[in-house]
Formats: structure tokens, C-alpha cells, sequence
């Protein structure tokens, strides 16, 4: 069993605890009568500048322990100031110390529009991420079977919010698209082995049609990596582990981009 493979057996015990304690019907109610959702797609795509999704992690699996305690409403702040398209919140519990309401924290605390990112492959979350206050969540195509990753892509547009659709090969790209994606990430982390290369990003950029927001995810560690990407079509870049290792990880947002080149 690789590492997908536990959390993903860990989250389905998970996301029972979460149905016993807010049921689907309920979770449905409070979803469908949340406030609208922020435009995360048109975050992403703004003009003029480089548009960062910048991340709150306190651990991974590769990295072990990166802030771990670190005060997600602080952060969030830091993020929003130093010009943060969007926000990425990292829910998972057992392997990346995250938790459902630092997502709802972070969306109480700043303007951005903010994205779940958690391994999702049940309606029932896509609904509890509304309810929770996610304007977008991300879906892993390698997670999910093709009708399964177009159900919640549709699921998501019932709620007024797009997901994310994240792919690493080639073949993925297609699955993607077939299931409606509006925005694909290119995740530069193989989920298997956890190596890490911008050159993923690069490799797949031309089989990404225009019509689609295009982001970078993962490995982005200098303003040139993000000027790579830019020129190979890349609209956003998601950076959680570069940002969340300094000990000021607003000013390292505010670093990151302002070395960007055009």
C-alpha cells in the first residue's frame, strides 16, 4: 500500500466520524444556504500580477513537521497582505496536522477566495467544504474514476464554486477534461514516490488548451521557477512548503513574487 493509498484509508474512517456528527441532509442544508462562494477561478487568471495560491501547511508526508502549531489565522493574514491571489487550507488531520476549521478561520479572516485542499472522493465533502466556507476544492484525477471525478466536478457547480482539478501524467490531462475541468493544476509531487520537478509542469503545459486556468503546483522555490512556468502558460502557482518554512511566510510570499520575472 503507497502513501495515497493509507490516507486515502484513513480519511474514508474519517469522513464517517463526519457524517455521524453533521449528516448529509444537513450538510447539504448548510451548503446550499452559505453566502456565495468567492470567484476562485477569475483569482486566478487577474491581470498584471503574479498570482500565487499561497498555502497553509503544517506538515507533509515528505517534509515531516513543518510549522506544526503554527497559528493559521496569523498566516492567513501574513498571506493576504503580501498579495496572495487565493489561499490554500490543508485539512487533512492525521498526516498533514491540518483540521476542517482552520478553513473556515481563514475564510472568516481575509477576502481571498479559499480553496480546500484534502483528499476528496465523496459528495458528502464536497458539501461539508461548502458548508465549511471552501470556495473551491481540490480533486486528485489519479484518486478517482472518471464518472466519479465528473460527479464532483458537477457537484461543485451546483454549489456556485469550481474545483480544482489536480493531474501529474499525461493521461490524466484527458480524464480531466472529459469530467468538465475548468481549472487543472499539475501537481510537480508524483503522490506515490513524493519526488518533486517544476519540469512536470513544464512537460504537460502544452496539452493544456487555453480555454482552462493553468496552475503549477508544488517544487516552486524562486521567482525564475515561477518565470519558467509563466512563460510555459501557467496562470497561478501553488506554493505551501517554500512560504511555510520561513519564519516569515508573508514576507517570503511578498519575496517569491516580486522575483518573479514577466
Amino acid at each position: 500500500m503507497d502513501l495515497l493509498e493509507r490516507i486515502v484509508q484513513a480519511k474514508k474512517a474519517e469522513i464517517e466520524r463526519d457524517k455521524d456528527a453533521l449528516p448529509l441532509r444537513r450538510a447539504i442544508e448548510l451548503a446550499t444556504g452559505a453566502p456565495p462562494p468567492r470567484d476562485f477561478p477569475a483569482a486566478l487568471r487577474h491581470p498584471g500580477r503574479v498570482n500565487v495560491i499561497a498555502e497553509i501547511k503544517r506538515a507533509s508526508p515528505s517534509r515531516g513537521r513543518i510549522k506544526e502549531g503554527a497559528d493559521v489565522v496569523a498566516i492567513a493574514r501574513a498571506y493576504s497582505g503580501a498579495g496572495a491571489a487565493a489561499i490554500s487550507v490543508v485539512t487533512e488531520t492525521r498526516f498533514f496536522l491540518g483540521a476542517p476549521e482552520h478553513l473556515t478561520a481563514v475564510k472568516e479572516t481575509v477576502p481571498q477566495p479559499v480553496l480546500r485542499k484534502d483528499f476528496v472522493f465523496d459528495e458528502y465533502q464536497v458539501y461539508q467544504s461548502r458548508a465549511l466556507g471552501a470556495d473551491a476544492v481540490l480533486l486528485i484525477a489519479r484518486l478517482l474514476p472518471a464518472r466519479a471525478l465528473a460527479t464532483l466536478v458537477g457537484v461543485c457547480r451546483s454549489l456556485h464554486m469550481e474545483a480544482l482539478v489536480e493531474v501529474h501524467a499525461a493521461e490524466e490531462i484527458g480524464k480531466a477534461l472529459d469530467a468538465g475541468a475548468a481549472i487543472i493544476g499539475v501537481n510537480n509531487r508524483d503522490l506515490g514516490t513524493m519526488t518533486v520537478s517544476i519540469e512536470t509542469s513544464l512537460l504537460l503545459a502544452g496539452l493544456l488548451p487555453a480555454s482552462v486556468a493553468k496552475v503549477s503546483e508544488s517544487g516552486i522555490e524562486t521567482g525564475a521557477d515561477i518565470g519558467r512556468l509563466r512563460a510555459a502558460g501557467y496562470d497561478a502557482f501553488l506554493v505551501g512548503e517554500r512560504l511555510m518554512r520561513e519564519p516569515d511566510p508573508g514576507a517570503a510570499l511578498r519575496d517569491l513574487a516580486g522575483g518573479a520575472t514577466p
